[in-house]
């Protein structure tokens, strides 16, 4: 029998800070406005980097904590919304920079804020079938190139920034778990105003830009991710108990509490780093998974839920013995 298990993790944040107190001198809103709806304090934004550039700082941490070299990876997936270009993928622009030239499959997934756990899941996939003996999964979002700075509900949100993981063969459980969905049916509630094949004037016109119906997406993500919970303990013959941390997108603080609640779980199990990172979409869940593995928190042996909802509407959740 062949599992997939992360043997290491990687982030990495652009050096720029923007800040509440910054925000408040360019749309209608105060620092204590954005905590108290989000728990956000500050947020990271890029000034000349791009996706690719956030994916490799945070790839060669996650490679060298794992002890491996860039060409041991065979298997590259990178979760963006934030891509550098339309094509190459982002992850074939990873695979140049961290020149690995031994014809590792790489590729992109947009999911949204999910996109990482999708990410994750197909790379699960690959390494239980035998595909793939060491996947390197990353999610990478400059979400500041699609903000609308004059719109406070959203450009308040966001944030730039990159987490990976290098995933590995292995003959005990690590990945026990994951869990996929989409329903489109939600397109309107949260998208980019324009693309390459549909109203391509906007685009042209106003740039791209993040839109979003923020309480009725609130609304929507705290019942999914509640589900989300059940099915994923249930496919694992587990209770709530059994789960040492909860590792959620940062999203909005308030929607992180409703998932601990959930799990009947006290929020010091519960890793949170929305106050100063913002909601960085596909990078959120394994730059904070990142942060809690350096810091100490969490540690081999742990059970740990992941879990993610974004536009599309997507969502999913991974289980983990970390």
């Amino acid at each position: 029998m062949i599992y997939s298990r992360i043997t290491g993790t990687g982030s990495y944040l652009p050096e720029k800070i923007l800040t509440n107190k910054d925000l408040e001198k360019m749309v209608d809103t105060t620092d204590e406005w954005i905590f108290e709806r989000t728990g956000i304090r500050e947020r990271h934004v890029v000034e000349t980097e791009s996706a690719s550039d956030l994916a490799e700082h945070a790839a060669r941490r996650a490679l060298e904590m794992a002890g491996k070299r860039p060409e041991d990876v065979d298997l590259i997936i990178v979760g963006t919304s934030t891509p550098d270009l339309v094509f190459p993928s982002t992850a074939c622009l990873l695979q140049s920079k961290l020149g690995i030239r031994n014809g590792a499959a790489a590729f992109d997934v947009n999911a949204a804020c999910a996109g990482f756990v999708f990410a994750l899941s197909i790379a699960d996939k690959f390494v239980r079938t035998g595909t793939s003996k060491c996947a390197l999964v990353v999610g990478a979002e400059a979400m500041s190139k699609i903000m609308n700075w004059e719109d406070r509900g959203t450009c308040i949100l966001f944030g730039d920034g990159a987490g990976a993981m290098v995933i590995e063969a292995s003959d005990e459980p690590g990945i026990l778990s994951t869990h996929v969905h989409a329903d489109g049916a939600y397109d309107q509630l949260l998208n980019v105003n324009g693309g390459i094949s549909r109203d391509l004037d906007v685009l042209q016109r106003d740039g791209p830009q993040l839109q979003m119906r923020g309480n009725e997406v609130f609304k929507v993500a705290v019942n999914t991710l509640g589900r989300i919970v059940d099915e994923t303990l249930e496919a694992n013959g587990m209770t709530k108990a059994d789960v040492n941390w909860l590792v959620p997108h940062q999203a909005n603080i308030r929607i992180i509490q409703a998932t601990a609640k959930k799990l009947d779980m006290s929020m010091d199990h519960v890793v949170v780093t929305v106050e100063t990172h913002g909601n960085t979409s596909s990078a959120s869940v394994p730059l904070a998974l990142d942060t809690a593995v350096r810091d100490g928190r969490i540690k081999r042996g742990e059970i740990i839920l992941l879990e993610a909802f974004g536009g599309g509407f997507t969502w999913g959740s991974a289980l983990v013995k970390f």
